[in-house]
């Protein structure tokens, strides 16, 4: 009984040590991965709640480039209400200048990126020092990710791991898959092939690379891959004309739908990840990047969660809600560096049905890992005063009960003078988001059951309540103030 006793004790103080130890890796990751929410897969359910994703970041080169502060940034992010990053893995970085982007995270100094290679003994890497090798892997890469990782998640941050992204041409000549950057020999093939699976014997080391990512990550909660970047921006299938007053060449005018190669690679390379994760405890989203702007998605791979988009529009919601996973927003840009532009297209896609947004940030550089650099000279927006904008509409989301709410086209019969996006139940709540174009405000004209109803408006610009008034015979009263704004209509039996 005494030995018993003894074995007992010995037994609660190992179980005592192991829980303490562990609990710093564990604080925030005991609910499991993030997924789709399962009653409304549109959004997510993260640490066991409702959840929209909402974050401006900086241009995706936080690991890559050993210059840049992680700890300042992430800290920032949730300093600013912000609850996401994106960030590239190593197989796709950029040379200072391209783009037009002067203080590129994404772009490291001569000598100072860190990819997940070792680098060998042989001289000549196209931005300096050594050549790769594709066979070894770089413990301090790794050891850098996952510090990265574990400070994202005491920070609440959620990681968009994106594994590959187009090359635009020049940007293969940086790459360490480029036989140029790697002592391994792999093949020499145009840009536009290599994320293809006629990519030659690339294919087997991106095949490595992806499930060894895939395998270092796997304990963390707070993340989900993205395939690649833009696959739309190099050999589309079709482009089509959107704009028919710009310039012809200029891509802002065209719809770029990926092309049938693009899409067997991301199918492959989605199997990878599932069939990596079968080994392992964790299984974690997929997202795949379909088009700039909108496109109705074809033949949509069942291993995908969330489809994003590139400078989207609302379009690009409504013709794939019936998809029902998560659409996104996850880039932002090339349409001046006005915060109202950028806020905007956040709460028009949100409230068309979206789950997640996240601006490309370019007040975030190296030196300026706080966010507060808005000296930029980069092709897109960013700044302090943004991000306050967007942490107002994710606490907007926040307090109110987005799971229970679909896309409503049809409950605003007329709006003079303004735009309207809005969500609902179709029963006792509606939340209409009002641009007014006009100078002065005219009142919405609704299709809501005959009934009591309560309106809050809110300013999105700062969130402050606005006033609350009644629905009569089906007309809303807007209020005087001409910035954006949004209402929650709520029936007089219905709780908040």
């Amino acid at each position: 009984m005494k030995f018993s006793t003894s074995l007992s004790k010995l037994a609660l103080s190992l179980l005592t040590l192991v829980v303490l130890s562990g609990y710093s890796d564990v604080a925030g990751q005991a609910s499991g991965p993030l997924r789709l929410h399962p009653q409304n897969p549109h959004y997510f359910l993260y640490q066991n709640k409702p959840t929209v994703i909402v974050g401006s970041g900086e241009h995706y080169g936080a690991v890559v480039n050993l210059d840049f502060d992680y700890r300042k940034y992430l800290q920032a992010t949730a300093r600013d209400g912000m609850n996401t990053t994106r960030l590239f893995t190593g197989a796709y970085i950029e040379k200072l200048g391209d783009f037009g982007i002067k203080k590129n995270t994404l772009a490291p100094a001569e000598g100072r990126a860190i990819l997940p290679w070792k680098r060998s003994n042989t001289a000549g890497y196209t931005l300096g020092g050594n050549k790769f090798d594709l066979e070894q892997w770089d413990d301090a890469y790794f050891a850098r990710l996952k510090d990265f990782m574990d400070e994202a998640n005491r920070n609440g941050v959620i990681v968009e791991v994106c594994l590959f992204s187009a090359h635009y041409g020049a940007g293969w000549n940086y790459s360490p898959f480029n036989p140029k950057n790697n002592v391994n020999n792999t093949n020499e093939v145009a840009s536009v092939l290599v994320n293809t699976l006629d990519n030659g014997n690339i294919l087997p080391y991106q095949e490595k690379y992806v499930r060894k990512i895939v395998q270092e990550l796997n304990g963390y909660n707070n993340i989900y891959f993205e395939i690649q970047n833009e696959p739309w921006a190099e050999s589309p299938d079709k482009v089509m004309t959107r704009n028919e007053y710009g310039p012809a060449d200029d891509w802002r005018m065209q719809h770029q739908v990926v092309s049938q190669k693009s899409n067997d690679w991301h199918r492959r390379v989605a199997e990878w990840i599932i069939d990596e994760e079968k080994k392992l405890p964790k299984k974690h989203l997929i997202s795949q990047n379909i088009s700039n702007f909108s496109y109705p998605i074809t033949e949509p791979d069942p291993n995908i969660s969330i489809f994003t988009f590139h400078y989207a529009f609302p379009e690009a919601v409504y013709a794939n809600y019936h998809l029902n996973r998560v659409i996104g927003f996850n880039e932002t840009g090339f349409a001046g560096s006005k915060d109202e532009t950028y806020r905007r297209q956040a709460w028009r896609f949100m409230m068309a049905g979206g789950g997640l947004f996240n601006h490309l940030d370019y007040s975030y550089s190296v030196g300026a890992e706080d966010g507060l650099d808005t000296s930029y000279e980069a092709p897109g927006g960013g700044s302090p005063a943004l991000r306050a904008q967007f942490k107002t509409l994710r606490t907007f989301f926040e307090g109110i009960d987005f799971v229970s709410l679909r896309p409503d086209q049809l409950v605003v019969k007329a709006a003079p003078g303004s735009t309207t996006y809005a969500l609902s139940d179709g029963r006792s709540q509606w939340v209409i988001y009002v641009e007014q174009l006009s100078v002065k405000g005219y009142p919405l004209t609704l299709n809501v059951p005959k009934g009591t109803y309560q309106a809050e408006w809110t300013d999105v610009v700062t969130g402050q309540k606005l006033k609350t008034t009644t629905v009569t015979n089906g007309l809303l009263s807007v209020p005087e103030s001409s910035s954006d704004k949004v209402v929650v209509i709520r029936s007089s039996a219905a709780k908040k």
